[in-house]
């Protein structure tokens, strides 16, 4: 067991013990956690400093509204989430009416009671990280990027951005599967594939801890496609330091059709299977980080995509 434990830390692989240590406890501060674990107010802060995020088409915070749900939406197709939610859990895409409904992604329905149902025990804090009391989001619905049409199983891909110290230091991109149920979360079985910080190219992924190069659904190659904006993205993710102040931050940005680039949501705490994806470990990034620097996040996109060249 000690051997398999050295073993992965000579190859630089952060273990969970050290991430939350030396990253999470030494560079986030507790004040600033509710600046990422509330979705609404992550949202308002991403509005104020003029960076693109998925449009808030309204909010139920009573259990006396949870039927306005179509009201908000207006014939729209829409997501229904937990403003405190985590890890996926709680999240209904929509894309469209039915005759006594909605129609989920999946192309499954839900009833007009059904949907009530679910936000009313979202209200409960069914899906909230503290299990306290919760709002409900209901916002635009991302068009999915033809980009992915290959290697996505229905849901919308999304893209995962290691910020560390405003610098950004790793990524990934999290493609839905079947076993996802349309899902971009690695924890219920989406594929996490890594990106070249260089210049957006895809590489090898990771399907749970199994090395991969096609995914299992489609049987496309995963490996080789270049994501469009990227030095858009990456300057999504380095601004994001600046709104948080969190010195270690995984940032979320989904491709929409039509918009491009958006912020979906920023977590305090990001996971560490990205390692995984990138076949290299985080340690020797985040070493080569500089500890102290008054750069502007577009001089700190130029250090890692100049720092990282040729590199996972």
């Amino acid at each position: 067991m000690f051997g398999i434990v050295k073993r992965l830390a000579d190859a630089g692989v952060v273990g969970i013990n050290r991430r939350n240590l030396d990253f999470v406890m030494a560079h986030n501060a507790r004040r600033n956690y509710p600046l990422v674990d509330d979705k609404m107010r992550t949202k308002q802060l991403a509005l104020d400093a003029g960076m693109a995020v998925p449009e808030l088409y309204g909010s139920i915070a009573t259990q006396g509204d949870v039927r306005r749900i179509g009201d908000i939406a207006a014939d729209r197709p829409f997501v229904v989430k937990p403003a405190h939610g985590s890890g996926g859990d709680g999240i209904l895409v929509i894309d469209g009416k039915t005759a006594k409904g909605y129609r989920k992604h999946d192309g499954t329905s839900i009833s007009e009671g059904e949907m009530a149902y679910h936000a009313s025990t979202t209200l409960s804090g069914q899906y909230s990280l503290s299990g306290l009391p919760d709002t409900v989001m209901i916002e635009y619905r991302v068009q999915f990027d033809p980009l992915f049409a290959n290697i996505a199983y229905q849901g919308i891909p999304d893209i995962r951005v290691v910020v560390y110290r405003g610098f950004p230091t790793m990524a990934m991109v999290r493609l839905p599967t079947r076993q996802s149920g349309g899902k971009a979360n690695l924890h219920q079985g989406a594929i996490g594939v890594g990106i070249r910080i260089a210049d957006g190219v895809t590489l090898a992924g990771c399907w749970g801890n199994e090395k991969i190069v096609e995914h299992p659904d489609t049987g496309h190659d995963i490996a080789g496609i270049e994501i469009p904006d990227w030095e858009t993205i990456l300057m999504l993710a380095a601004r994001s330091y600046e709104i948080t102040k969190l010195g270690y931050l995984g940032v979320d940005i989904v491709l929409d059709r039509d918009r491009g680039p958006l912020i979906l949501e920023l977590n305090a705490r990001p996971g560490l299977n990205i390692q995984i994806a990138n076949d290299t470990g985080l340690d020797s990034r985040l070493a080569r980080i500089p500890a102290d620097s008054d750069l502007s996040p577009a001089e700190r996109v130029a250090f890692s995509v100049e720092t990282f060249a040729n590199k996972a």
